[in-house]
C-alpha cells in the first residue's frame, strides 16, 4: 500500500512532490513531466507571468528560475523580460532531474475508491493501492469548446492546446477563435510562420499587459498599484498573496471573482506581432459553423446586427478551460459521483481536499476554492506547502501509516 500518490507532473505536482520528499513522507507520482507546456502550448511563446512568479516550489528555494537561468547563461530579470516558453520548459525538466527525480513517466488511466483507500492502475497495466491521492492534472483535461463549434468534425476544428508545432499551418487560412493570451499568442505565431490568420473574437476589443518602461515605480505608484505574482494591483496582490484568506469568501463571491478576474488580455510582447498585422473581427458573435466541401463557413453576427460570413480551411477555439470533475475519465463513475462540486469543481477544504476523505485537488481545478492564483505557476507555492502539512498530519494520525523516510536532494 503506497501512503501518497500524486497523478500529475507539473509546476504543482512536481512542486508538492519536492516538499513531501523533503518531508520524507512516502509517495510516488506519475505523469510525463511538464506535459502541458513541451506538448499543449505553440512553439516561440513567451509567459504572461513575469520571471520571479514563473518558479516551481522545493522548501528550501534551491532551483528558483533565476538561479536556473544564471546556471544555464540564460538572460533573466525579475520584471520586464519575457520568460521564453523554452527556458521555463528546460528550467521544469530540471526541477525534475534535481527534486523529483523519482517522477514516473506512466499515466494513470483508471482511479476508484477501495476500503483502504484508492487503486489506481497505469497505462502499462501496473497497479497499485494508496491510502491518500493528488490530482494536479492541470488544464488539459478541461478543454472548452462553444456549442455553436462543437458540432464542426475535427478535422476542421481543434482547441488551442492541441497546437505546440504550428508549421502544419504555414500557407493555410486558419481562423482563431478568442482574445485570450492562447488565442493573441496563436494568431501572432501563426501570422510570423506563414499562415493566413484572422482573430474573431465576440468582443470589440483586445487587451493587453502594458509594456514596462523601464523607469523606477515611485513610492506612491506601489502602495497604490503594489506588484504581485499576478500583476500590479491591489486585487492582485490579494489574489495571489493571500489565497487562504480567499477560501473563506462566500462562495457566490468566490465563484463570480474566479469567473471575471484577471480576464482576457496578452501580454504586452505579442502586441506588435498581432495588431496591425493579423485581420481582427472583434464584436462578432458565431451564430452557427458548417463545412461545405472542404472549407468551413462561419456565420458571424455583428453587436450592431449586422452579418458576415468568413470561409476558412480551419478553426482553432482558443476559448479556454472549463473545470468540470465529468470530463476526469481516468476517475471511475462511482468515484467522480462522490465528489461535492459547484459549477463542475470540487469543493475543498482550507487544505484542499474534497469531499472524499483523502482526495486532494490541486491547481486550476482549485480555483473556486482558492482563487483565481490557482490559474498560474505562482500558486502551486501555496498549494504545496499547505497540501504538505495536510498530508503530514493526516499520515501522523493514520497507525498503519508507513514511516517517513529522509531524502537528499540531489545537488546536480
Amino acid at each position: 500500500m503506497q501512503e501518497i500518490a500524486i497523478v500529475g507532473a507539473g509546476p504543482y505536482g512536481l512542486s508538492l512532490a519536492a516538499h513531501l520528499r523533503k518531508r520524507g513522507l512516502p509517495f510516488r507520482i506519475f505523469g510525463p513531466a511538464m506535459d502541458t507546456w513541451i506538448s499543449h502550448m505553440p512553439h516561440g511563446m513567451c509567459l504572461k507571468s513575469d520571471g520571479f512568479a514563473s518558479d516551481l516550489y522545493d522548501p528550501d528555494g534551491a532551483l528558483t528560475l533565476k538561479k536556473f537561468c544564471a546556471e544555464r547563461g540564460i538572460p533573466y530579470a525579475d520584471m520586464g523580460l519575457p520568460v521564453a516558453l523554452k527556458t521555463f520548459t528546460a528550467y521544469g525538466l530540471a526541477f525534475r532531474d534535481r527534486m523529483v527525480p523519482e517522477l514516473e513517466n506512466k499515466m494513470v488511466v483508471k482511479i476508484e475508491r477501495i476500503k483502504t483507500g484508492f487503486f489506481l492502475q497505469l497505462d502499462n497495466g501496473e497497479t497499485c493501492d494508496a491510502r491518500r491521492v493528488v490530482l494536479a492534472v492541470g488544464v488539459t483535461h478541461f478543454e472548452y469548446v462553444p456549442e455553436n463549434l462543437a458540432n464542426l468534425p475535427e478535422r476542421f476544428l481543434t482547441h488551442s492546446a492541441r497546437h505546440h508545432e504550428l508549421a502544419p499551418f504555414k500557407g493555410r487560412n486558419v481562423v482563431v477563435m478568442g482574445r485570450g493570451a492562447s488565442a493573441l499568442d496563436l494568431a501572432g505565431l501563426l501570422h510570423e510562420g506563414g499562415a493566413n490568420v484572422q482573430l474573431i473574437a465576440r468582443k470589440p476589443e483586445l487587451k493587453f499587459h502594458s509594456k514596462p518602461t523601464g523607469k523606477p515605480r515611485s513610492w506612491w505608484q506601489k502602495l497604490r498599484h503594489p506588484d504581485s505574482g499576478l500583476g500590479p494591483g491591489m486585487r492582485s496582490r490579494f489574489f495571489a498573496n493571500a489565497p487562504w484568506a480567499f477560501h473563506y469568501l462566500p462562495e457566490r463571491l468566490r465563484l463570480a471573482v474566479v469567473k471575471r478576474a484577471l480576464g482576457p488580455s496578452g501580454g504586452y510582447f505579442i502586441h506588435d506581432m498581432v495588431v496591425g498585422k493579423v485581420p481582427l473581427l472583434l464584436g462578432y458573435t458565431t451564430e452557427r459553423a458548417g463545412v461545405q466541401g472542404n472549407r468551413v463557413h462561419l456565420h458571424l453576427r455583428a453587436q450592431d446586427g449586422s452579418t458576415k460570413e468568413v470561409i476558412t480551411e480551419h478553426v482553432i477555439a482558443a476559448t479556454g478551460y472549463n473545470v468540470n470533475v465529468e470530463r476526469l475519465n481516468f476517475l471511475n463513475e462511482q468515484l467522480r459521483s462522490e465528489i461535492r462540486t459547484v459549477s463542475g469543481a470540487p469543493i475543498l477544504s482550507r487544505n484542499f481536499e474534497s469531499s472524499v476523505p483523502h482526495l486532494y485537488f490541486a491547481g486550476i481545478a482549485a480555483a473556486n476554492s482558492f482563487g483565481p492564483v490557482m490559474r498560474f505557476a505562482f500558486g502551486a507555492g501555496f498549494a504545496a506547502r499547505r497540501i504538505t502539512a495536510a498530508l503530514e498530519k493526516s499520515v501522523a494520525r493514520d497507525p498503519s501509516a508507513v514511516p517517513t523516510v529522509q531524502f537528499a536532494v540531489n545537488p546536480k
